[in-house]
């Protein structure tokens, strides 16, 4: 997981939100997407590896992922929460 003191100083490259650890079951639940081949990054391409975790921007509508134990901040790669099935 990521240390507390950096998820502090991380904000969304976006709209410069703060970030909070993803919920494990929203991680899970879109592993499963990403086995399905259900996953989009925002930018389009399907995502491929599971996520170790994520972190959520303040709006809760953007997840950023943490593959390999880094978090991936770039906007194109953000997964759209809103997109993500209920029953994956």
């Amino acid at each position: 997981m990521i240390d507390a003191e950096l998820l502090e100083i991380l904000r969304c490259p976006q709209d410069h939100s703060s970030l909070s650890a993803a919920p494990a079951e929203l991680v899970h639940r879109i592993n499963r997407g990403i086995k399905a081949r259900r996953v989009f990054s925002l930018g389009g391409a399907q995502l491929e590896k599971t996520l170790d975790g994520g972190l959520v921007r303040a709006a809760g509508d953007l997840l950023y992922a943490i593959v390999d134990g880094i978090p991936v901040m770039l906007p194109d790669e953000a997964i759209d929460l809103s997109t993500i099935g209920e029953d994956w």
